[in-house]
C-alpha cells in the first residue's frame, strides 16, 4: 500500500515522464502488431516480414532507454535516510521503479492492442473506409501466442532494464589490490635500510644486510631485524616509493569536472570508418532500391557504415561536450562563462550520453529522408510513426536527462544562492550551456548527415 501511494503521490511532471514512456511502449506495440498483421496477410513473404521485425529493434531500444531514464529521474524512489526503517530501502525502492516500468509500458501495449483491434475493424466495423486493411490483416484471426508474445517484448525488457541499473550497489570504491615491492635501494633520507642505526651494526654486518630489510619488509619481524631496522622503518611498513597507489574504480558519471572522458578517439576512428563504408558502397547502386522491406545484397555496407556512425556519435559525444565545456572558459572568463564551463564539464558524460543518441537519430532521419525523397517510394504511415517514435524518445530522454542534471545540483545551487549569486546568473549559466552545445553540435550533426546521405545521392 506504501509503495502505491508513493507512486500516486507524484507530482504531475513525474506522472507527465510516466505516460511519456506509456505514450512511447504503445507506439512499439503498435509497430510490433503491425508486423504480425503484415505476416498474416502475406504469408509467402515470410523474408519481407521477418525485416520489418528487426526493423522494430530501434524503436524497442528507444523506448527501454526513455523508461530507464524516467526511472532514474523519479524523486519518488530515491533512496532517503529513515525509509530503511520502515521497510523501503535500496531493494525494496528499487522494485518499486521497476513495478512504476512494468505498470507504464504495459498500459502502452494495452492502449496499442485497442487501437490495433479498431483499425482491424473487430471492435466496432472498419474505419476510415478500410484503409488500414491492407497492412493489418483484417478480417483473418490473430494468434494470441503471438499478440501476447509481442505485446510483452517491450514491459519485460524495460522492467528488467530497470531492475539491472537500479539495483542496489556497495557505495564503498572498489579498490584493486596493490602489487608490493621489497626494498632494495636507498631510502631518500640517505642511508641504506639496512643502514647504521642507533644501537644496530652497520650496514655490512651479516645480520644487517639486504636480506634483513627484505624479511622487515615483507612483515616477519625476526630478531636480527628487529634490531637493524627499527629506526629505519616500522615493523610491517613498506617503504611508500615501491608501493603501487591506490587505484579506485570511478564511474563515469561521479567523475570531476578535470576529468575529460575516455573514448574520444576511438569514436572519432569509428565515425571515419561509418563514413568511409558508405562513400565506398555508394561507388555502385544497389539493385533493387534500398527500402525498409526490401534490403538488397549490395546495401549491407550502407548499414555496417550506419551503425559504425552512429556508435562512433554516441561515444564522442561526451568527450566533445566536456571539449565545450573547456572552450567556453578560454580567453579569460567571467563568473558566467565561468560556472557554465565548469557544469558543462562536470555532466559531460550524463549529457553527452543522451545527446549523442540525438545527433544520431537525427543524422539517420535526414539520410532516410534522401533515400525516401522519390515519387516512387513514399513514406508510408508505419514509416513516419517508426520515425516519431524514435525522435521522440530520443528528444524526450534528453530532456529527462537534463532534468536529472538539474535535481543533481541541486545542493550546489542552493550553497551559491546562500552566498549571495544572483537567481539570474544561474539562470544565465543554464542557458548559455545550452546554447553554447547547440551551437557546437547542430553543425556538426549536419555535416555528418550530409556526408551519410551523399551516397545516396548519387
Amino acid at each position: 500500500m506504501l509503495d502505491l501511494r508513493l507512486t500516486r503521490a507524484a507530482r504531475p511532471a513525474v506522472q507527465l515522464r510516466r505516460l511519456l514512456v506509456a505514450a512511447a511502449s504503445a507506439g512499439t506495440g503498435f509497430l510490433l502488431l503491425s508486423c504480425l498483421g503484415y505476416a498474416l496477410k502475406r504469408p509467402e513473404a515470410a523474408g519481407s516480414g521477418a525485416l520489418r521485425l528487426a526493423w522494430c529493434v530501434v524503436p524497442v531500444a528507444a523506448t527501454v532507454y526513455l523508461a530507464l531514464a524516467v526511472a532514474r529521474t523519479d524523486p519518488g524512489t530515491r533512496p532517503r535516510p529513515g525509509l530503511s526503517a520502515i521497510g523501503l530501502g535500496p531493494a525494496r525502492l528499487m522494485a518499486v521503479s521497476a513495478l512504476v516500468t512494468a505498470l507504464s509500458t504495459t498500459l502502452g501495449s494495452l492502449v496499442a492492442l485497442s487501437l490495433f483491434l479498431h483499425l482491424r475493424g473487430d471492435l466496432t466495423g472498419l474505419p476510415f473506409d478500410g484503409a488500414a486493411a491492407s497492412f493489418l490483416a483484417a478480417g483473418k484471426s490473430l494468434p494470441l501466442a503471438a499478440t501476447l508474445t509481442l505485446l510483452a517484448v517491450v514491459p519485460v525488457v524495460a522492467t528488467v532494464a530497470v531492475a539491472l541499473a537500479l539495483r542496489p550497489r556497495d557505495p564503498r570504491p572498489v579498490t584493486r589490490p596493490q602489487r608490493r615491492y621489497l626494498p632494495f635501494v636507498r631510502q631518500a633520507g640517505g642511508p641504506a635500510m639496512g643502514g647504521r642505526t642507533a644501537g644496530g651494526p652497520t650496514a655490512g654486518g651479516p645480520a644487517a644486510s639486504g636480506r634483513t630489510g627484505e624479511v622487515e619488509a615483507a612483515g616477519g619481524g625476526g630478531a636480527a631485524g628487529e634490531g637493524t631496522l627499527a629506526a629505519a622503518a616500522p615493523a610491517g611498513v613498506i617503504d611508500p616509493r615501491f608501493t603501487s597507489p591506490s587505484l579506485t574504480d570511478k564511474a563515469d558519471d561521479d567523475k570531476g569536472p578535470g576529468d575529460t572522458p575516455a573514448g574520444l578517439p576511438w569514436a572519432v576512428a569509428l565515425v571515419a570508418a561509418g563514413l568511409t563504408a558508405q562513400a565506398y558502397a555508394g561507388r555502385t547502386s544497389p539493385t533493387p532500391a534500398f527500402t525498409f522491406t526490401t534490403v538488397p545484397t549490395g546495401a549491407g555496407l550502407f548499414l555496417l557504415g550506419w551503425l559504425l556512425t552512429a556508435v562512433g556519435l554516441v561515444l564522442a559525444a561526451p568527450g566533445l561536450t566536456h571539449l565545450c565545456g573547456r572552450l567556453l572558459q578560454c580567453a579569460r572568463p567571467g563568473a558566467l562563462r565561468l560556472l557554465a564551463g565548469r557544469g558543462l564539464m562536470a555532466e559531460a558524460t550524463r549529457i553527452g550520453r543522451p545527446l549523442g543518441i540525438l545527433c544520431a537519430v537525427t543524422a539517420a532521419g535526414y539520410a532516410v529522408t534522401t533515400l525516401y525523397d522519390s515519387p516512387g517510394r513514399p513514406f508510408g504511415p508505419l514509416s513516419a510513426l517508426g520515425a516519431l517514435v524514435v525522435a521522440g524518445c530520443a528528444f524526450a530522454t534528453l530532456l529527462t536527462v537534463a532534468v536529472e542534471t538539474r535535481q543533481g545540483r541541486a545542493e550546489t545551487t542552493d550553497a551559491l544562492l546562500r552566498l549571495g549569486a544572483p537567481a539570474t546568473v544561474l539562470r544565465g549559466a543554464a542557458a548559455l550551456r545550452a546554447v553554447a552545445l547547440l551551437a557546437f553540435f547542430a553543425p556538426l550533426t549536419l555535416a555528418i548527415a550530409a556526408l551519410a546521405a551523399f551516397p545516396l545521392t548519387r
